[in-house]
């Protein structure tokens, strides 16, 4: 909790930085996927600062809901909404994945992005998630992996480890919240455990 109400107004500016902005064209792959339509219902999870919700939205979605666990995160998302004028369709609730106060079967779609690697209780996270979704609905998880391939990994290693904490200095002023997210990653298990897992949830 205090990771994230510590970065919550410079997270999506350290996404940028990050990722080079290769995340914009990652989320725009996801939105590509759901396709939304005028009726759709999407629940994002872990979704604070709004940018898939927004999205949905922009390319036709019905109507988004953002449940994250930190209201930091929710208020600093709100606040980005409504200096773009963007205040319709999304709603905003704090709540726990593991425990979502959200009805049966209600979502076409549910997404967590960048969000499952910060969930205590992963196992009972994903069946709430399928418990949300429609006959038929759609699951996404866009996540980073601990597995990458032996040529990359001292890179790997070295951006995470150093850069990443650097950056969070500089920019988030915190250190230790961007070394919490390198550590995080390479405690998330491999994409085969997590599909099993996933699978285990009814998906």
């Amino acid at each position: 909790g205090e990771v994230f109400s510590s970065v919550a107004r410079r997270y999506d500016l350290m996404n940028d930085l990050m990722s080079g902005g290769l995340h914009r064209l990652w989320k725009s792959a996801l939105l590509d996927r759901l396709n939304p339509h005028a009726g759709d219902l999407l629940l994002d999870i872990a979704g604070g600062t709004g940018d898939i919700a927004e999205g949905f939205l922009k390319r036709g979605g019905g109507q988004a809901i953002i449940c994250d666990i930190n209201s930091a995160m929710l208020t600093a998302g709100q606040d980005r909404s409504f200096d773009r004028g963007a205040v319709r369709g999304v709603g905003r609730i704090c709540g726990d994945v593991a425990a979502l106060p959200i009805s049966d079967r209600v979502a076409d779609s549910c997404t967590i992005v960048f969000g499952l690697r910060n969930v205590t209780r992963r196992q009972a996270a994903l069946a709430e998630m399928r418990r949300t979704l429609k006959p038929g609905g759609h699951f996404i998880c866009m996540e980073f992996s601990p597995a990458v391939i032996p040529q990359l990994k001292i890179a790997y290693d070295a951006y995470s480890f150093h850069v990443l904490p650097w950056l969070g200095q500089r920019i988030a002023g915190d250190r230790e919240a961007y070394k919490y997210l390198a550590e995080s990653i390479r405690q998330f298990p491999e994409p085969d455990v997590l599909a099993s897992e996933m699978a285990d949830a009814g998906f």
